[in-house]
This record gives structure tokens, sequence and C-alpha cells, in this order.
């Protein structure tokens, strides 16, 4: 029996009485769930990390009878294959992913029976080749659709994931899906998984869903007069992307490991620290900044733990080599771990027992780094980490730039005295880190950001790169 009456504003109240979006800050990504009537779900687009959807399915007494995902996603791990093990669900997901795990094959124009709604499966290459749109209907009439990684509020996702080699023909690609979305009814739902905050290419903006009609309206990429205008719009566009996106897909095409157990770390000693740092392992400081610079064990790195925990983890750290943590006691380890789970860091050897407490007392060297305001940077040399875009919009005059990510593979040098900054302090104090591993001397990170500094010495921000 049909839901709805396929009026606009049944619509909206399908999307406030049906649809719940799950979003993810930190990776800056949506998942769905779709109540459909009768004790079962449809899940699109999950990640590894089921808490969220978890408690929303528990909280309307729902069974996940379907996993649909958009792609084979790079920034973060399926949790299809998870909600099947679990919940017995059928996932969902294109013929042309060539997955290797049971799934059901879906090709352009292929429907799939909820019961009492009908998910029709829509060919959108351009994020990956294979990327499909799902769309939502209702006795035959459109209810939204689920856009994935290709039409995005205000912008499409990019389409250099697959290499520079190929960017400009996925962007042609993506050109053509966009203009098939569009020609859905003004009023249809458009529910994508990148939003702000993803990599994935999303504009800066609070909304996360919206309509045809509008992105009709205001998507800048919609009104490009031709697919040449579009394509150096998209391209021009890209920016850089964590190094990690670069492994995730093909683990989601083979499918990643069900978990048996919930994410945690285990406690290990001082000397287990030293013993596996000195067996190849990674050392990472989870606390705040401020904790981080009053004392931290030399050649850890500072990742505070935070909504952009993971994206920043598997940017700068491999993801085969075993990591050990440094909390502070208030810090949640589960919460760590199961950041590191939704994107495939599994190697986890475990928290340092008592914390910096437990490492002084064994008598372990401990290194800092100072914090300065704005107004003490003096005529030090700075070095701005934050991305080329924000960069671009206005920095310290005669401030150098290399974007966090770049200063991973270790061929970047700075000056001793070098004041590191970025927009808050987390970033820089994550570069003056890695940059001590390589035996920078007297650096500081700078308190605040671009404003701050303007304000305090009265002095114009540079603009441009």
């Amino acid at each position: 029996m049909p839901l709805l009456r396929h009026l606009p504003e049944d619509v909206m109240s399908f999307a406030d009485e049906h649809l719940i979006p799950l979003v993810d800050p930190g990776l800056g990504n949506s998942a769905y769930l779709v109540d459909l009537g009768d004790g079962r779900a449809l899940a699109v687009d999950a990640s590894r990390d089921l808490r969220a959807l978890r408690a929303a399915a528990d909280r309307r007494g729902l069974t996940v009878a379907f996993a649909a995902d958009t792609h084979l996603h790079a920034d973060f791990l399926t949790g299809a294959l998870q909600l099947a093990a679990a919940d017995g669900a059928t996932v969902l997901a294109s013929a042309a992913g060539h997955r290797a795990f049971p799934h059901r094959p879906l090709g352009d124009g292929d429907e799939v029976d909820l019961g009492g709604l009908t998910l029709r499966a829509l060919a959108t290459p351009g994020h990956t080749d294979e990327h499909l749109s799902f769309l939502l209907l209702d006795d035959g009439s459109e209810l939204g659709v689920f856009t994935g990684g290709s039409l995005i509020v205000g912008s499409a996702a990019r389409t250099d994931l697959q290499g520079a080699e190929r960017a400009e023909s996925l962007a042609r690609a993506q050109y053509h899906s966009l203009q098939r979305l569009a020609a859905l009814p003004d009023a249809t739902a458009v529910w994508p998984t990148h939003g702000a905050g993803s990599f994935c290419s999303a504009p800066p903006g609070s909304e996360r869903t919206t309509t045809i009609g509008t992105q009709k309206r205001a998507n800048d990429l919609l009104a490009a007069p031709d697919e040449d205008a579009f394509v150096a719009r998209l391209l021009g566009s890209l920016g850089s992307y964590p190094a990690y996106f670069d492994r995730l897909g093909e683990i989601n095409r083979r499918g990643p490991a069900l978990l048996t157990a919930t994410p945690g770390l285990a406690r290990i000693t001082p000397a287990d620290v030293r013993a596996l740092v000195a067996d190849g392992a990674h050392l990472i400081d989870a606390r705040p900044v401020t904790e981080f610079a009053a004392g931290h064990i030399p050649g850890a790195v500072s990742n505070p733990l935070r909504p952009a925990f993971a994206t920043w983890l598997g940017w700068l750290l491999p993801g085969d080599a075993p990591l050990a943590f440094v909390l502070s006691p208030d810090q949640d380890p589960i919460e760590l771990a199961w950041q590191a789970a939704k994107i495939g860091y599994d190697r986890l050897a475990g928290q340092l027992a008592g914390g910096m407490d437990a490492w002084r007392t064994d008598g372990g060297p401990v290194e800092t780094i100072g914090l300065v305001t704005a107004d003490r940077i003096g005529s030090r040399p700075v070095l701005d980490v934050r991305q080329t875009s924000e960069f671009a919009s206005g920095h310290i005059p005669g401030a150098a730039h290399h974007e966090l990510g770049d200063l991973a593979g270790g061929g970047h040098r700075t000056a001793d005295g070098t004041v590191v900054m970025c927009g808050h302090g987390e970033r820089a104090m994550t570069a003056a880190s890695l940059l001590a591993r390589r035996g920078a001397r007297d650096l500081a990170v700078l308190v605040g950001g671009v404003q701050d500094w303007a304000k305090a010495t009265g002095r114009r921000l540079a603009d441009g790169s």
C-alpha cells in the first residue's frame, strides 16, 4: 500500500516521520535510516561505526532489512556487511562494483520492493565509476533520492579519487549524472552522503539535505552553461584529500572484516610502549593541545581526540603498523577505537595505563612545545598548515605554507624557532609534533588563528596563495 498521497507536503511529512539522517561531523558525511513502517528499516551508506544507527533503530524497534551503498566509499568502511551479519540485511550495491561478498547487484533502472515503497537504482557515475543513486518511490511517485557522492548540497563530489589521469573523464560523467538527477521533479528531496566537512569536495554550509528544485536554483555546477564549463568548475574546486582514501575503496570492494566485539584499547605499561616503538609502532598522543604542549613523550604525534581525529589519523599514520596511544584520564578510549575502526585502523596496541603520570614515574623522558599568543610572535618565522583554500582566503603576511597532510611524507624541513599555526591550534600542534620528530627545535604553536593575529596586531591579512 502506498504510504503517501504524492503531494509536496507529503514528501516533507515522509522525511519528518520516516527518514532519520545520521551525521558524522568528523568525516562530514550522512548515513540514513528509513523506517519502512512495518518494523523493518533501510540503511543507506552506513559506516562501520554503527552506534548512531543502532541507537536510532532501537528507539523505534527496527530491524535493518536492507543496507544500500551508493558507491565504494573512500572515506569510511561500509557497515553493510555488519548489518547483513547481525540483522540479516540484504546488501544492495552496484553490479559494476564487483564486490567480493554476498549482495544483490543492481544496474540502472533495477528496482527493489521494500514493502510499500520501491527503491530504484539510477546509474550516476562520476565520483566513482560504479556509482548509483537510489530513488525512493511511493506508488510510482518520487519521494527523494539518495545521491551519495553525485549531487550534493551546493556542489558535486570530487572525481579524482581514481587518479588524476581520470579526473576529467569522470567529471564529464558527473556532468551527465547531475543533468539526469536535475530532470527529477523539483519537489524531490535530495539526500546526499557527503556534506560540509567532507574531503570528498563538499562546500561549507549547515544544510545537509536539499531538493532538486533548490539545487537547480542555487548549485553553481548545475548553473554551468555547458559540459566544458562544468568540468572546469568542478576540477578547479578540488583540494587535497587524506592519504587513506587511496586504500579504502578496494577494502570496501573485498569487504571489511566483521567486528566481533566492541572496539577498545588494552592498557599497556611504559615498558610496553618503549618496546612497541622500538619494533616500529607509532605513538599517538590524543590529549588536548595544552596538555601535549606541557609535556609529552618524545616522538609522539599529537592528534587530539575530537570529531576530526579519524581524518588526521588516516592522513598521517600508516594503516599497516601498530598504534599506541596516550590519553587523558577523562578521555574515552572506546570513542577513539571506534573512530579508528571506521577507517580501517584495527592494529591498536593499546593505551598507556596511567597516562603521562605513569610515564614520568617510570623515569621516561619528556619534551615540551611552547604555546604563543598572536601578540608575541614578533619576528619569528611562521608556518601555516591549513588547507590551500583557507590560506588563500587570508594569512599572515610572509607566512610559509605547507598543508598538514603534506608533512606526513617527511620531506619538509622547518627552521628552528618557527611558530606553527592553523585555525585553532589542533592541526598546528600535530604539525609541530611531526617537525619535532625530524629534529626541529624551539617550535611554538599559535593559540588561535589568523583573525586573532589581525586583532592583536591591527594589521591586514594577506590573501591569495
